[in-house]
């Protein structure tokens, strides 16, 4: 079995949300990627780390990207639910005696959500939440009320120790580490932070609007399709892992075992393909109840994935994907101004030589528009430091 023209398509648009996503954002790929995957299989990503690390934007332009409702708040120990949910319509309440929330805007109502600090909550927020992420039901009064949510995505410093708060943090199918980006990328993290900051003032004077490469709606129908994948290659060896795992102390719920298939089932789908493979395993990378647990998880997956299993797979994007990537890069290059600007965009002409390379060695002539620009670029940094000239050269 093939997919349909209108998968593929759908597919290909959320390889350009990735790959915007990756332009604008430093060191965040294995986050976009799992925010990606938690989307098309509607489960919940869990992010931790330090504040300042780009979450909150990375998840507003992603929102913003799949034309998708959004809702984001920090949380802290005094936020009353009526903060997130809605609140009390008080014209029911005093005409009719009837508890009724007004939610139009808030979290019942968002497709996508963002909460941080999100295990700061009280008993009473977290108690709604549980019930909004794991049936999609928000209880508004006596109304049992369908909520559009597609993803929760939650950041905290920390997991908490507490074991009341468990039976939360266990919702939250997928978990990423997203630290600080390193010496060695503050360069780029300028370049791109003030392209960001710039663009954010241009969209502000443009009335807030920014373009979406695909529709929420899209990514619903693709979700529909994750029953049409065949995970019975795959279903022995994923079986053979678990039982590894927890063997090995790594605990995982019943619930977290069979949302790691559902898992595969998404990154099957998310490559193009109908029979999930070896491949596919990689979000079992991220499938780990206590941080502690990520090496062990990271120590029995390698030798199936191999060396270098990572969280981002190496997927092979149709050619005229590359294509319009390509185009986009090429438009930017008037544009840049500076050193690191340049080293940016050689550094993304070659992930596309790459990419040519691995899947797409038959098309010579984008393998050759790409080495013109690569050419290109590297003449206008060797102009800037002509003591530098004749040291680049193409992956």
């Amino acid at each position: 079995m093939s997919w349909p023209a209108p998968v593929i398509e759908t597919i290909r648009r959320l390889d350009h949300v990735r790959q915007t996503l990756s332009d604008a954002f430093v060191g965040r790929e294995p986050a976009i990627e799992l925010l990606i995957l938690a989307t098309v299989c509607q489960e919940h990503l869990l992010l931790l780390g330090p504040p300042g690390t780009a979450k909150t934007a990375l998840i507003s332009r992603f929102t913003d990207l799949i034309a998708a409702h959004g809702f984001h708040y920090l949380l802290t120990r005094f936020t009353e639910p009526s903060e997130l949910f809605g609140p009390l319509d008080l014209a029911a309440f005093r005409e009719r005696q009837e508890f009724h929330v007004r939610t139009k805007g808030m979290l019942p109502e968002a497709q996508i959500a963002f909460l941080d600090e999100v295990f700061q909550g009280s008993s009473a927020i977290l108690n709604a939440l549980l019930t909004l992420v794991n049936e999609r039901i928000y209880h508004n009064g006596a109304q049992r009320q369908r909520v559009p949510l597609m993803s929760l995505v939650a950041a905290s410093n920390l997991l908490p120790e507490d074991p009341a708060l468990a039976a939360f943090a266990d919702r939250f199918a997928l978990r990423q580490q997203v630290d600080p980006v390193a010496d060695d990328g503050l360069e780029a993290l300028l370049e791109l932070g003030w392209r960001n900051e710039t663009d954010r003032i241009d969209a502000q004077a443009a009335g807030g609007h920014v373009a979406s490469l695909v529709s929420a709606a899209e990514v619903n129908a693709l979700q529909h399709r994750l029953k049409e994948v065949d995970l019975e290659p795959i279903q022995p060896l994923f079986a053979e892992i678990i039982r590894e795992l927890r063997a090995g102390g790594v605990g995982l719920s019943d619930r977290r075992v069979v949302k790691g298939l559902k898992l595969v089932a998404g990154a099957t789908l998310l490559r193009a393909a109908d029979r999930a493979d070896l491949v596919d395993l990689w979000p079992l990378l991220h499938t780990w109840s206590r941080p502690d647990d990520a090496e062990p998880v990271r120590e029995v997956l390698t030798p199936r994935l191999g060396a270098g299993a990572v969280a981002t797979p190496q997927r092979i994007r149709q050619a005229t994907a590359i294509a319009d990537d390509l185009a986009g890069i090429e438009a930017r290059r008037t544009a840049l101004g500076s050193r690191a600007a340049l080293a940016a965009h050689l550094s993304a002409l070659n992930r596309l030589r790459l990419e040519v390379l691995r899947g797409h060695r038959e098309e010579t002539a984008l393998l050759q528009r790409i080495d013109a620009a690569i050419d290109d670029g590297l003449s206008r940094m060797a102009a800037e430091n002509p003591a530098g000239a004749g040291g680049g050269t193409h992956v």
